[in-house]
């Protein structure tokens, strides 16, 4: 019993730590208040702990994955993996940019997929883990996933942006926001690098499947959606550069794509994990 609760600590302490950070950014960035409207950039100490929050959920991830020998997995590990990995990338962008007035939105999310493992810790035995093939395939897709996850965000919160743009409201969540143009630019290059990732996957997938699994690639739910959401990011990407897609239009194929590439392990894995009781 208290083996089992050490475990789940990381994951606990992490989640509370990112809801607590969301909080504070909400509180000084969006909540509208009676003082001037003032930028306020994120502190050395805001980014000290977000990195602490995202070394605590680390180490529970790994010591979940890796710590029996081998390599488990489960949709909890895979969701909190994911948003692990968005705000990592948005901790490293904010070098770069202004990223504080976006962490109300990614924080919260990632104490709620932090907390996931706790909640839903059952975890599977992952055959071929040690088969380098495997390894490939597996980082690439979880890359992807991760980058798509935060696009989507992303994509949300512009068109959230321009709606208020649009209607001339300056609010404190607006003004702590990088210029629209800033946030579109950094939007298509994570889809870009996030389509090359899932273009590695799906061919890694189809190149090692029998190497690996001893059998070729079957054409399952995950796959077909895996293969709907590479098409429907590859048709962005062509209208963007050939069309100038962008406002809507790009928030429509964001998600849809984003959509598809979640039920293609996600969805599937809590259907059959809790759902059905399946590891």
């Amino acid at each position: 019993m208290v083996d089992i609760l050490l475990h789940l600590l990381p994951h606990v302490v992490s989640s509370l730590l990112y809801a607590a950070l969301g909080f504070h950014f909400w509180q000084t960035r969006w909540r509208e208040t009676d003082r001037p409207l003032v930028t306020l950039p994120m502190q050395e100490w805001e980014r000290a702990a977000i990195l602490l929050a995202l070394l605590v959920q680390g180490y529970g991830l790994y010591e979940g994955l890796f710590s029996a020998g081998g390599m488990r997995f489960s949709f909890s590990f895979a969701l909190s993996l994911m948003l692990w990995l968005a705000v990592l990338i948005y901790w490293l962008e904010s070098f770069r940019s202004r990223m504080d007035g976006l962490q109300p939105m990614v924080l919260p999310l990632a104490a709620l997929s932090a907390a996931a493992p706790a909640l839903f810790p059952q975890l599977r035995t992952v055959a071929h883990a040690g088969a380098w093939g495997f390894q490939l395939h597996f980082l690439t897709a979880m890359l992807a996933y991760s980058l798509f996850t935060l696009s989507a965000l992303h994509a949300v919160f512009m068109s959230f942006a321009e709606r208020k743009l649009h209607q001339r409201a300056v609010t404190r969540s607006l003004t702590s926001l990088p210029p629209i143009l800033t946030m579109e630019a950094l939007l298509f290059r994570m889809i870009s690098l996030a389509f090359a990732l899932l273009t590695a996957a799906l061919v890694s997938g189809v190149t090692f499947s029998e190497v690996i699994f001893g059998k070729a690639m079957t054409l399952d739910h995950k796959t077909l959606f895996a293969f709907a959401s590479w098409g429907i990011f590859a048709a962005l990407l062509v209208g963007r550069h050939a069309y100038g897609w962008r406002g809507r239009v790009a928030l429509r194929w964001t998600l849809a794509g984003f959509m598809l590439l979640l039920l293609a392990y996600i969805g599937s894995r809590f259907v059959a994990e809790v759902l059905l009781g399946r590891l």
